[in-house]
């Protein structure tokens, strides 16, 4: 009966949908349902055996924005990690249809029908890794035809001038994603080296196509780096040097094919083409800048009339002038050229390109204030002009992010570091540039930041070996003055006012290929520093940096992922996890925290991992399962017998914490290991943070698991006396926790108790049962259990009308 009325619900909804007299409302509504419906496993087989897909395929022909992308959303809803639905769906639709719909001018429905396509591949790839799990190293089948055709139409998209310029970005990002090896283990390539042979040409037709020339297909500002990053991923995806080879070859036969045409538009498609495969694998951009003639065309072009020309001249320049081989060359010729173009220009678009140049060729010496390549003054000179572009809003954004570009390699000079944090104009309008739609921004901004922040990596030098260095008259690299930790935390402070996580923020949500490993890792070590002073971390949380570091911590490079995870830690030590990480983000922390719990981390990684996982731990039990499946315990563990007492005594609080589940008490239980052991000594120790979190854990342990109680006189000889310690203890918490393990004890067995009223502790606990100054009242409650008890098992007797005890006669 059920399954007839949501039949009847799907038909409904599909006949409101494609029937245009319909009011718009009701159609909104029909299209939500559907979306709705197709998300559950139930409500998708539905729509898909009632002709759902022939029906979807009418509505994608629709006029209406919203019919589209409801069609789409329904699709993904469909397709979602199921294989099978997922091939009758591309060979039902044909793959054709859907790009042309990604292809389309609507930048809202080419995404909707990017994520789709995303979503298919999935279904597809993983579909296949399924069948052959559980085999030794097999190794994956070739992709299915489908996949095949998937791709083939894609590359069509690249070079076709009736594909929207976001489509076409859609359609690299597509490539991208699915090419390339996920992982370097697993052994084929088969799919990287086929799209080399059959779509290189036109990846490059792309990469080549100068938009102000109208000789090729549109483009947005965001294609080239896009194409850049393809050719990259798809050059490191090669195996051998034949491989590599044969790429090598594809790209010098099209760039020579149009350099050596007459007349200046193929001229300038091969100039292009080097200058955006510099930019991803620099080794070919490289060898085809040594192509006969490429040169000296370049530097011959820097002095066109023309502007278009100029320009891409001044962009191959300045590509070349960051890979060593050539910068020599270009440093030679290169400085006076560009500083001609810089005064004597006079287009900014040429101005600004000209400056970036001298940026990059004068910012050699790196963060080294004793190696400058200028006079004194003038990188000042270059970065004052660099701020002025950047907030010029007359200039074209892509001019105002080559301004940013010569930033990226001014700031290694801690005095533009200073200049520009002072200056909140230009601050302003690079955090603006960072959310605009420009996507090649990114990079560029964010080694900006990681300069300012002074995030970056510095190794420290041996003193001894300056020394040494010195008297042999080599060269040692000197900090700047206003590199020093003070200048960097009011830096902090001031890029912390102007806004910059609320950009971080929009620069992680991006879907671009421009939005590289290494531009993760930059926005993960700014974040890492934003959050380094405690005060700071609210203002960062507030902004929504805390839920922007989760995809940093496990999409990035590898250091970028350590730095991620340390950045969470702090924020879950000092900020309540769940205000920080609410509903269940928090769960998706616990695996970045886990992964800092490995000797290749520092201890100070280890320590603040340690104490996040046991603010977490302390929450709710769902969460200590997240981290005992997360394997973290045995890890915990080994932190426990840490020589370094911080991180000692916090593994210890961690796994006073995590006691409080079940499993985690059922390790203590067999005989044969030294957890009790170690429990009971950490409970004698001088450090009073461990002797706290071993006492604390005791304390839990013997209540919930009892047995354990007789257990504890065979750990130690000097059991008692460590108990009689806590008795003891000036530390109010010490003495609760050391009368709830007495208690504990007495409950558990007779023998015990009667041990422990021969001792000492007796008289103790008479003390602690009378309270006073000094004695909170929980622990002479507990003290008065204690001795009720030794009166129930009949070891002790009070006297009438007295409160005072002594032992019974024997």
């Amino acid at each position: 009966m059920q399954q007839k009325s949501t039949d009847a619900r799907v038909q409904q909804m599909f006949s409101l949908l494609l029937d245009a007299s319909a009011n718009d409302g009701d159609r909104q509504k029909a299209a939500q349902n559907l979306v709705v419906l197709s998300r559950e496993d139930a409500g998708a087989e539905q729509i898909f055996r009632n002709d759902g897909v022939k029906l979807i395929q009418k509505l994608l022909q629709s006029k209406q924005e919203d019919v589209v992308l409801s069609a789409l959303r329904t699709l993904v809803g469909l397709c979602t990690g199921h294989q099978s639905r997922t091939m009758a769906i591309v060979n039902e639709l044909r793959m054709g249809q859907l790009c042309t719909v990604m292809g389309s001018g609507a930048s809202s429905v080419s995404l909707a029908a990017c994520h789709l396509l995303q979503v298919m591949f999935e279904a597809l790839t993983e579909g296949m890794k399924r069948e052959i799990r559980g085999k030794d190293e097999a190794i994956l089948p070739e992709p299915s035809m489908e996949l095949r055709s998937m791709l083939r139409h894609l590359l069509e998209m690249l070079p076709a001038s009736d594909v929207s310029g976001p489509g076409r970005d859609s359609a690299i990002n597509l490539l991208v994603k699915q090419v390339p090896r996920k992982s370097l283990k697993n052994p084929d390539n088969s799919l990287t080296l086929w799209l080399i042979d059959q779509g290189l040409k036109k990846i490059l037709e792309v990469a080549g196509t100068v938009p102000e020339l109208t000789d090729g297909p549109p483009l947005t500002d965001n294609s080239h780096m896009s194409c850049s990053v393809l050719l990259g991923k798809l050059y490191d995806d090669l195996k051998s040097d034949k491989e590599r080879e044969n790429f090598n070859k594809h790209c010098e036969e099209y760039v020579q094919q149009h350099f050596s045409k007459s007349g200046i538009g193929p001229k300038l498609r091969a100039i292009q083409t080097v200058s955006v495969l510099l930019q991803g694998p620099s080794e070919v951009g490289n060898r085809t800048l040594e192509l006969s003639g490429l040169i000296d065309a370049v530097i011959s072009l820097c002095a066109s009339e023309d502007i278009t020309h100029q320009q891409v001249a001044v962009e191959a320049v300045i590509h070349a002038a960051g890979k060593a081989k050539r910068a020599s060359f270009i440093t030679a010729n290169g400085v006076s050229l560009l500083k001609d173009l810089y005064k004597k220009s006079e287009n900014d678009r040429i101005r600004v390109r000209a400056l970036v140049g001298l940026c990059k060729l004068g910012s050699a010496g790196g963060t080294d204030f004793s190696m400058k390549q200028f006079a004194e003054g003038s990188t000042l000179k270059l970065a004052k002009q660099c701020r002025k572009w950047l907030c010029n809003q007359s200039l074209p954004p892509t001019s105002r992010r080559w301004s940013v570009e010569g930033l990226a390699y001014l700031t290694f000079d801690a005095d533009v570091k200073e200049d520009l944090v002072e200056d909140k104009n230009a601050l302003l309008a690079m955090c603006e540039l960072a959310k605009s739609e420009d996507k090649t921004v990114l990079f560029a901004v964010g080694s900006t930041l990681v300069n300012c922040t002074n995030s970056y990596d510095v190794e420290k030098p041996d003193p001894q070996m300056v020394e040494l260095a010195k008297y042999a008259k080599q060269h040692v690299p000197e900090e700047h003055p206003k590199d020093a930790p003070s200048y960097v935390e009011k830096r902090l402070k001031k890029l912390l006012e102007a806004g910059v996580v609320s950009a971080l923020v929009c620069m992680v949500k991006q879907e671009s290929p421009a939005l590289t490993e290494a531009c993760r890792e930059c926005i993960a070590r700014v974040f890492l520093a934003l959050v380094d002073r405690q005060e700071d971390r609210g203002t960062v949380v507030a902004q929504g940096g805390g839920k922007a570091l989760i995809p940093l911590a496990s999409d990035n490079t590898d250091v970028g992922k350590i730095k991620a995870a340390q950045a969470l830690a702090k924020i879950s030590i000092t900020s309540n996890p769940e205000i920080a990480f609410p509903g269940e983000r928090i769960y998706e922390v616990v695996r970045p925290l886990v992964s800092l719990l490995s000797l290749e981390c520092t201890l100070l990684q280890n320590f603040e991992a340690l104490m996040a996982l046991t603010n977490l731990a302390g929450i709710s039990e769902r969460l200590r399962q997240k981290i005992i499946k997360e394997k973290a315990v045995p890890k915990i563990e080994g932190y426990m017998f840490e020589e370094h007492e911080l991180v000692r005594a916090s593994a210890t609080e961690c796994m006073c914490n995590l006691v409080l589940s079940t499993e985690v008490q059922k390790l203590y239980l067999p005989t044969g290991n030294d957890r009790l052991k170690l429990l009971v000594l950490y409970s004698g120790e001088e450090d009073e943070r461990l002797r706290k979190a071993a006492a604390g854990t005791l304390a839990m342990l013997t209540a919930e698991q009892p047995e354990l109680c007789a257990r504890i006189p065979g750990t130690t000889t000097h059991w008692l006396e460590i108990i009689q310690a806590l008795l003891l203890s000036e530390i109010s918490d010490l003495r609760h926790r050391g009368v709830i393990i007495v208690q504990n004890m007495m409950r558990a067995e007779k023998s015990l108790a009667e041990t422990l009223m021969e001792s000492e502790a007796l008289e103790i606990l008479s003390v602690l049962a009378k309270g006073g100054e000094g004695t909170p009242g929980a622990v002479s409650k507990a003290a008065q259990t204690c001795l009720d008890q030794a009166v129930e098992y009949g070891i002790i007797k009070t006297r009438e009308g007295k409160e005072d005890c002594k032992e019974s006669e024997h």
